[in-house]
């Protein structure tokens, strides 16, 4: 039973693919800044590019890094939001790296003092993929909260004032 049940799930994978990205909001109170991550797969995030840039004949996998950074900084301004205790916060792209199938993005806020409340607006490949998901987990002081973001719900918010 187990290995029929494995099989149906491998297969309606293959039938329909799983579109997901998975964000990692770390506080480092210390250095006072959000370090994020955004992990997200490659095919999905090429196709979503070509038609943001409209340049249909693009291969993600074939640019110099410097390319995809400034193919991806723009996408992300666009598309992805962080507020803290209510203000909005610019964020730094400081630029990714390929981990098999997919592409790791790292992006800093600085100047974060303290911190209550996260809002999140990740709209990341919503736009290519209507079952897409984004997984957004933050971290403050070792406490771990997440949200689910979608093309419906594209934005949560976590409180971590003790609640």
């Amino acid at each position: 039973m187990k290995i029929y049940l494995i099989c149906f799930f491998l297969l309606s994978v293959a039938v329909h693919p799983l579109h997901v990205s998975v964000t990692e909001v770390d506080f480092d109170e210390k250095e006072k800044e959000l370090e994020i991550t955004m992990r997200i797969f490659v095919d999905d995030l090429e196709e979503t590019l070509r038609n943001f840039h409209k340049q249909p004949e693009l291969d993600l996998l074939g640019q110099p890094d410097k390319t995809t950074d400034q193919l991806m900084a723009p996408y992300l301004a666009s598309r992805f939001q962080i507020s803290v205790d209510g203000k909005l916060k610019k964020f730094n792209y400081l630029g990714h790296e390929r981990d098999g199938e997919a592409m790791v993005f790292y992006i800093q806020v600085s100047d974060i003092r303290k911190l209550k409340e996260v809002s999140v607006r990740n709209e990341v490949i919503t736009e290519t993929h209507e079952d897409q998901s984004n997984l957004v987990h933050v971290t403050v002081a070792g406490k771990v909260k997440s949200l689910r973001l979608m093309r419906n719900t594209p934005s949560g918010t976590l409180s971590f004032d003790g609640k």
